[in-house]
């Protein structure tokens, strides 16, 4: 079975073939970073790292790049509020970021590379759409020359009314066509500032991660990936100044599009206050079940985040960390048949929901003695959960409850052998200690395990 992937641009599902199996390249839009990141700039993190996964058991070489954006409108107000350089800001929110998708198990990526690391490339490819007639300077700015591109729309399936309300910017005066974009724009002496052959300035969002594709990954790569909301004019406009600077090269052979995240049933939104902060969320719940709510729904469908989802996956999590006591690392065998029917629910288009299905199928063979407890956690891999010691997870998802690991384990292993010397009325005061402390066992063929009640 061969992996499927609903591509954006064609509005249908695909069978992908990269370029080249030997070097498979992907990119997903990273976060700007000006104040602590939210929930729901973790959904792409976490559901392109399920992608991650599948594609390095998939093939042998697999290069993922996920920008930061360190310069930008936002981080330069942010700076000016605290009386600091840009670096300050930038600096602090990106570790602040990185430390908290790793704490939802993502793998770094294999490059991060940065727009302030990028300025030459971002420089050079501006002066190649001036040459080749796709892109114009006015007033010291430069300007991508829309209806020099006649596929601009192809992406976003948008007619041109649409997209030039859609791109919500006032259409200013040295605009040849209201849908012209920046590419570079100048710097006053209160704002970071660049030297170009356009003097002092900074260069547009939509050029930064053009440039940092071509100077990582190449021309063309084979998955651009991001959230729905960077269709337009985000996206769109990266096709059509890289298809350009690249003499009409495809830039991306598949686009992927996570749909948005609601709380609690709505948008979130400042206004109504319902904005969750990563932090203040893994504050709350345990991370692995923060994780397992981002990839309960299939990544194209809007995504809610509630309560209610939370406590449901800590007791999945409770459930399956109790199946997986004893059970040290294992070896991702997708010739197991149990193993590779999740990794073939992912690779049709990353079919989440039906992998955990298959993860609960199997959870519940291991509860009935049909299959070993390792395939479990091999199973659990593709998905970024399961893998941590079940004495951690139970210590960390109540601490919460306050549960010892080390303890229950040592009071399970102490009824165990008063069971075996058939002392009766020691085993069950132990089991009674353990029931007060919040746990619950449940004795099977292949042993005793136990999960937060």
């Amino acid at each position: 079975m061969s992996l499927k992937i609903y591509n954006t641009l064609t509005r249908k599902k695909e069978a992908f073939v990269p370029a080249d199996p030997d070097r498979v390249t992907m990119y997903v839009c990273g976060p700007t970073v000006y104040n602590h990141p939210h929930i729901g700039n973790a959904r792409p993190a976490v559901v392109f790292d399920v992608l991650h996964r599948l594609l390095k058991r998939l093939y042998p070489n697999v290069i993922y790049a996920s920008n930061i954006t360190d310069v930008e409108d936002k981080i330069i107000t942010a700076a000016k509020a605290e009386g600091v350089e840009i670096d300050v800001i930038t600096n602090r929110y990106a570790d602040i970021y990185r430390e908290d998708v790793r704490a939802l198990g993502v793998i770094d990526p294999d490059l991060i590379p940065r727009v302030t690391e990028t300025m030459p490339e971002i420089v050079a490819m501006i002066e190649r759409l001036i040459e080749s007639g796709n892109a114009y300077e006015a007033e010291g700015h430069v300007l991508f020359n829309v209806p020099s591109f006649p596929e601009y729309g192809r992406l976003s399936n948008r007619s041109r009314d649409e997209m030039v309300a859609g791109a919500r910017v006032e259409v200013a005066p040295y605009k040849k066509d209201p849908a012209d974009f920046v590419l570079w724009k100048p710097s006053d002496d209160t704002m970071p500032g660049w030297d170009s052959p356009w003097g002092k300035g900074r260069p547009g969002w939509h050029i930064e991660c053009s440039a940092m594709i071509e100077k990582h990954l190449g021309d063309s790569i084979d998955i651009h990936a991001g959230g729905q909301d960077l269709i337009f004019p985000h996206h769109e406009n990266e096709v059509a100044q890289s298809t350009c600077a690249h003499g009409g090269k495809i830039f991306a052979r598949y686009w992927m599009h996570n749909g948005m995240l609601r709380v609690e049933g709505q948008k979130m939104s400042k206004s109504i206050g319902n904005v969750l902060l990563i932090h203040e969320v893994l504050e709350k719940v345990p991370a692995e079940a923060a994780r397992l709510v981002l990839i309960s729904g299939h990544y194209r469908h809007p995504l809610d985040f509630s309560e209610a989802g939370l406590e449901q996956a800590k007791k999945n999590l409770d459930r399956i960390y109790g199946l997986l006591e004893g059970v040290g690392d294992v070896e991702v065998d997708d010739i197991n048949a149990d193993v590779r029917a999740v990794r073939d629910a992912l690779l049709d288009d990353l079919n989440t929901p039906k992998a955990l299905a298959e993860i609960f199928r199997i959870a519940k063979a291991v509860e009935q003695g049909g299959t070993e407890a390792a395939t479990l956690k091999a199973a659990c891999w593709y998905m970024g959960i399961g893998q941590q010691p079940p004495s951690d997870w139970f210590a960390a998802s109540d601490g919460k409850a306050d549960v010892d690991g080390a303890e229950v384990e040592a009071l399970i292993e102490a009824r165990k052998a008063a069971r075996a010397s058939k002392d009766f009325a020691e085993a069950d005061r132990i089991r009674d200690r353990i029931a007060a402390m919040g746990v619950v066992l449940e004795d099977g063929p292949q042993g005793t395990t136990w999960r937060v009640g």
